[in-house]
């Protein structure tokens, strides 16, 4: 085959970029290998009844992505999924963008755009504008075009977690939003952002040691990515009021991401960008993103504060 069949590719297993070779089969071969309903859809360009297929999904302890029923490349993963109501698998980002083609289509008297696999040109479904904050894509793909790979988690072995801290006004309600997330591991009330060392909550509510009241996420990345934990931040607050949440004000209840590598913060800048191209709010995004310092516990009553007096959190929960 040409060099330049070739092209390069996102592969989830390595986490790498792969040069791989394009897919061109006649009609007669695609057939051979597809059933009739996925060379109807895939090489037809058809649609499938909505509400009739159905993805498969991972099985408990399992993290798993879709790939294209043609070619397997690497598509979409499973964390990416969420529920539109159409009748049609929905996913909010491909796993990148290198491993799709979008391409203006006018058929059937509508403008929308199609979404092919770049590797073997199937067509997977169609890619509109109303999906979940803040790239607001849903990327509404036919069930038959995909096969779901798995990334299993050895036995005997932990998953390597990682850690996130965010601020969003009162501990409390932050703390149990996450605590109640997929994914993660343990949910901590504490101190971030100041100077003082070893503060007390007393001395936190003064504003003067420069500390916000803050939420140490551990989380199996396996489960949940770092993006997830993001729009679950922002969803959880208002990102537009400077030290405040509802009453609560001062520089303690200010909205903050405290980063802990170069990537995070990354994820983290790149996030608010979007959201602030979303025009979802009103008023300007003044979370704060810094890199983060040293974590102090808050004090043990602080600690799953609702749970232990068995009432409901107070605080806006999106889940």
């Amino acid at each position: 085959m040409a060099a330049q069949d070739k092209i390069k590719i996102f592969d989830v297993k390595s986490g790498k970029t792969i040069e791989v070779d394009k897919i061109t089969k006649s009609d007669a071969e695609w057939q051979k290998i597809l059933t009739p309903e996925q060379f109807r859809v895939m090489r037809l360009k058809g649609t499938e009844t909505p509400f009739k297929e159905t993805c498969p999904i991972p099985p408990e302890g399992e993290n798993g992505f879709y790939q294209c029923a043609g070619c397997a490349t690497d598509l979409f993963k499973y964390s990416a999924k969420f529920e539109s109501g159409t009748g049609w698998p929905s996913f909010w980002e491909p796993v990148s963008e290198l491993n799709i083609i979008l391409k203006e289509d006018n058929s059937f008297g509508m403008k929308r755009t199609e979404v092919l696999c770049a590797r073997c040109g199937a067509h997977l479904g169609h890619v509109f504008n109303d999906g979940p904050q803040p790239a607001g894509k849903r990327y509404c793909i036919n069930a038959v075009a995909l096969k779901l790979a798995e990334l299993p988690v050895l036995s005997g072995t932990r998953p390597v977690l990682e850690k996130a801290a965010f601020a969003a006004g009162c501990f409390w309600g932050v703390e149990a939003a996450f605590q109640q997330a997929k994914g993660v591991v343990s949910a901590v009330s504490g101190y971030m952002g100041g100077k003082t060392k070893n503060p007390t909550y007393e001395e936190v509510c003064t504003g003067e040691t420069g500390h916000a009241e803050t939420v140490l996420v551990e989380y199996d990345p396996g489960k949940v990515s770092y993006e997830q934990l993001l729009s679950l931040f922002f969803a959880m607050h208002d990102p537009t009021t400077l030290d405040r949440q509802g009453p609560d004000s001062g520089s303690q209840y200010r909205s903050a991401i405290f980063y802990y590598t170069p990537e995070q913060g990354r994820a983290a800048e790149n996030f608010k960008e979007k959201l602030r191209d979303s025009h979802k709010f009103r008023d300007p995004v003044v979370t704060e993103i810094s890199p983060a310092g040293e974590f102090y516990k808050a004090e043990d009553y602080h600690q799953k504060y609702f749970e232990k007096r068995g009432v409901k959190p107070t605080c806006r929960i999106p889940l």
